[in-house]
C-alpha cells in the first residue's frame, strides 16, 4: 500500500497536468480544424464563381 501511495505522489501531478494539457490542445485543434474547413469551402466557392 505504501508503494502505491508513493507512486501516486510521484506521478499523480504530472499525469493530471498531462491530461489537462491534452484536453486543452484537443479543443484548440478542433477550432483549427473548423477554421481550415471554412477556409477550404470559401476557396471552393470562389473557384466556382470564376
Amino acid at each position: 500500500m505504501e508503494q502505491w501511495l508513493n507512486l501516486i505522489g510521484n506521478f499523480g501531478f504530472p499525469i493530471v497536468v498531462t491530461f489537462y494539457l491534452l484536453l486543452r490542445f484537443e479543443k484548440k485543434i478542433d477550432h483549427l480544424t473548423d477554421a481550415i474547413n471554412k477556409i477550404a469551402t470559401t476557396i471552393e466557392k470562389e473557384k466556382d464563381k470564376q
